[in-house]
């Protein structure tokens, strides 16, 4: 099976990087078109998951970035 095509349950292991570059895949893969309504639908949980993992990748920097601000601001 294909990597964008594979159940959602080892999005949670990837990184930001190999998440993005995997719904970048799925994006093309639906852009071209073809596949099958349920395969399009698998797809589309997929990027949905995907986006979902990149957003907790950048929720978690944001955060790390404030609280590194907020250290700074009270030592200086």
């Amino acid at each position: 099976m294909p990597a964008e095509t594979k159940p959602n349950t080892d999005i949670e292991g990837l990184s930001y990087e190999e998440a993005r570059e995997q719904l970048i895949a799925v994006v093309g893969k639906l852009e071209a078109g073809g596949a099958s309504l349920e395969e399009s639908l698998a797809l589309w949980e997929r990027g949905e998951a995907l986006a979902k993992r990149c957003e907790q990748w950048l929720e978690g920097a944001r955060k790390r970035l404030a609280a590194a601000r907020d250290q700074q601001a009270q030592e200086g």
